[in-house]
């Protein structure tokens, strides 16, 4: 696989993600921001690990569909809706989920949560950038 997953010493050790992904590939996969909707636009779930399942579940299909592999991601930014750290656990089984159903690898890629007031609909509580680089 053309990305490489790291725990450099002097940066945060937990087995959650890893802070550090080096690509090397011919090409690079920028994926919009996926959310918990059907391709007809209405919310899979109503709970928040839901949704990050889902919206991770789209994010495989998005990198498969151009001939990637889920380990071919090299980073995921993460938009939750009113985030609080203790939304933490939540989250963490959703991409639990997404590890066990769609092969993302453990750990995860480099991950950024990062808290919004809302999304494009006030069902969706979150939205998954993904980067990939692949051959």
């Amino acid at each position: 696989m053309p990305v490489t997953l790291s725990h450099p010493n002097g940066l945060l050790q937990q087995p959650d993600y890893a802070p550090v992904a080096l690509g090397v590939g011919t090409r690079l996969l920028l994926l919009a921001g996926q959310a918990a909707v059907t391709p007809e636009g209405e919310v899979t779930s109503t709970d928040l690990a839901g949704q990050v399942h889902s919206a991770m579940h789209h994010v495989a299909v998005g990198v498969t569909s151009a001939g990637g592999e889920v380990g071919d991601v090299a980073r995921l930014t993460i938009y939750v809706v009113g985030w609080t750290p203790s939304m933490a656990e939540e989250l963490l089984e959703g991409t639990a989920r997404a590890q066990q159903s769609d092969g993302f690898t453990t750990p995860l890629p480099p991950i950024t949560v990062i808290g919004v007031q809302a999304l494009w609909t006030p069902a969706l509580l979150v939205e998954i950038e993904a980067t990939a680089v692949f051959d």
